[in-house]
């Protein structure tokens, strides 16, 4: 059974939905550069097939769609704060007071109806002027960079924002070290001692974000999220087991460290086989003793893993290709597999390892969905219902394991730019935003079926799972 305070709602972030990419004295951030997606090259600058330039115009519609989340009776809304609207460039002395009171607004509206605002620190949205300065993460002064906008908010927002987490799925700057890390050097080009360098860097800044939180308002839940790949062998073959082990080291990499407070046992084995001398001072240590209060974690599919790379057939998903589909899943309109289990064993996994609260931050199905009107439920999306309710079901049974689970915010209420491909196509909402990919569109909002049984599991607390 659910907890009574289990914290029901959805999640977005500022680049995928805000648009008003220069609006109120917003800087350049790295997302305004990557018409194509996570895992194509940014160009430049701005271009205007980038959709996330204008988003679904969040930034001057987001009391209506606050409302429909109301309406859905969210208990929370995770959404994330544009670093470049606080800080255009990253270095200013001063915040832009107009992007702060953006989100003063956003704040405000969702406290209205009794929402707690859950606010990811940094979701993918460095500003570009710190990638274009110090190359991103690989700089050190990038942690004085963020902890300046940090404390801007923590002060800001003590009173309003309990719930925190310092990045979004941190692991992904192994896959994606542009778009996670603001690493401009291209990813074929970039070494290991770069790129775990800057992974080192991120840490220490998230353990002593954590730490000036605190120092803030002790009350202050803060959290550290991760991509949750869940990795089966594709085979019992012994070779296979080792390379899911070796697979999942990605992950616990960062869990151990934001939650244990120091490296794991592996770290040097990583170290020495690729030649890595870490910076990494005193201070950095003590630092990463402030582990989190909760893990946060995505999860949308599960993959195989095989020390043969002939077998097997490669599975889709944004950072996921170098895996195997397993032949016991099916799959989505974007070849991600549908694996609602997996979730059951990741919650435990994780549980078992740190005993920490676990909030499903992240998990949806994306499919292709067209509406030829702007009438409500319209579209019949069925297979969204079917899919939350396999998910929460297991997600109950890991409950009833022993693993407290905080809360489930479902990824993308409202139909968004999507991360992997920077389209509309894909989408995951309860809520139809009239957008196409050549940007057409009157940005209207209709409700999808989904909307109505989202709404009705969280009036009964999960209780209509069972019926």
């Amino acid at each position: 059974m659910f907890k009574e305070n289990f914290l029901w709602g959805g999640a977005i972030s500022a680049n995928q939905c805000e648009g008003a990419y220069l609006e109120d004295g917003k800087g350049l951030s790295i997302e305004d550069v990557l018409p194509g997606g996570l895992m194509k090259e940014y160009t430049q600058e701005p271009t205007e097939d980038n959709l996330k330039l204008k988003g679904i115009d969040f930034y001057h519609r987001y009391k209506e769609d606050i409302k429909l989340f109301a309406e859905m009776g969210f208990k929370v809304l995770r959404l994330s704060i544009a670093w470049a609207r606080i800080f255009p460039t990253g270095e200013e002395q001063e915040p832009n007071e107009k992007g702060l009171e953006f989100y003063d607004k956003v704040i405000d509206e969702c406290l209205k109806y009794h929402m707690e605002p859950l606010v990811t620190i940094s979701h993918y949205e460095t500003p570009l002027a710190l990638a274009q300065k110090y190359n991103g993460w690989t700089d050190r002064r990038m942690i004085d960079c963020y902890l300046k906008y940090c404390l801007v908010l923590f002060e800001r927002y003590k009173n309003k924002v309990k719930y925190w987490i310092t990045f979004n799925e941190i692991n992904s700057i192994i896959h994606a070290p542009f778009m996670s890390g603001a690493i401009m050097t291209p990813k074929d080009e970039l070494s290991k001692q770069e790129l775990y360098q800057a992974v080192h860097y991120e840490l220490v800044a998230s353990s002593k974000a954590v730490k000036l939180a605190k120092s803030v308002n002790p009350e202050f839940q803060i959290g550290c999220m991760v991509l949750g790949v869940t990795v089966y062998p594709l085979t019992p073959a012994p070779e296979d087991v080792i390379e899911v082990m070796e697979y999942d080291r990605k992950t616990l990499f960062f869990t151990d460290i934001f939650c244990r407070g120091k490296y794991p046992y592996f770290a040097e084995h990583i170290f020495s086989e690729h030649g890595i001398t870490l910076d990494i001072t005193e201070d950095d240590r003590e630092s990463l003793k402030n582990t989190v209060d909760f893990v946060a974690i995505s999860y949308y599919s599960s993959s195989c893993a095989t020390a043969n790379p002939d077998n097997g057939e490669p599975t889709g998903g944004n950072m996921t290709r170098d895996l195997k589909k397993n032949p016991y899943n099916p799959t989505t309109d974007f070849g991600w597999q549908i694996d609602p289990k997996g979730l059951r064993y990741t919650l435990n996994k994780l549980y078992h390892l740190y005993e920490k609260p676990i909030l499903i931050a992240e998990n949806g199905i994306g499919m292709i969905e067209k509406s030829n009107s702007n009438s409500d439920y319209e579209i019949q999306d069925d297979y969204r219902i079917e899919y939350m309710k396999r998910h929460l079901l297991e997600v109950e049974d890991a409950i009833a394991d022993g693993v407290e689970v905080l809360g489930y915010t479902y990824w993308g209420p409202i139909d968004l730019v999507s991360c992997a491909t920077a389209q509309m196509k894909k989408r995951y909402g309860f809520i139809y935003v009239d957008r196409e990919d050549d940007g057409s569109g009157t940005l209207c909002r209709s409700k999808k079926k989904s909307f109505d049984w989202y709404r009705d599991l969280i009036k009964t607390n999960g209780g209509i799972l069972h019926e």
